[in-house]
């Protein structure tokens, strides 16, 4: 399994991202090989996040290829690039 984490940074007020989020939901429960994903906001203002878990590389790659992933910085107006993270999962702790 594979771990993605991405942190950006948007000029939207947090409930118009949430809504933006809650609306785009249904495409990223579509995604095959996307295990999970969690919607997250870090301690620093303005800055939120996704972290993914993936089936496999192939299916990560598919994802960052696609036009929904291409679409993230418009749909959140993002104002930089966001910070992006790739890990292996070694293995889990529950099932």
């Amino acid at each position: 399994m594979i771990l993605q984490m991405i942190k950006l940074k948007s000029n939207l007020p947090e409930e118009e991202l949430l809504k933006r989020a809650k609306e785009r939901e249904p495409q990223f429960q579509a995604i095959p090989g996307l295990l999970q994903k969690y919607y997250v906001k870090t301690d620093q203002s303005g800055e939120y996040g996704g972290i993914y878990v993936w089936d496999s590389p192939e299916s990560l790659q598919s994802y960052r290829q696609s036009d929904l992933a291409k679409s993230i910085p418009e749909a959140y107006e993002i104002n930089e690039a966001p910070t992006i993270e790739i890990m292996d999962i070694l293995f889990q702790l529950r099932e």
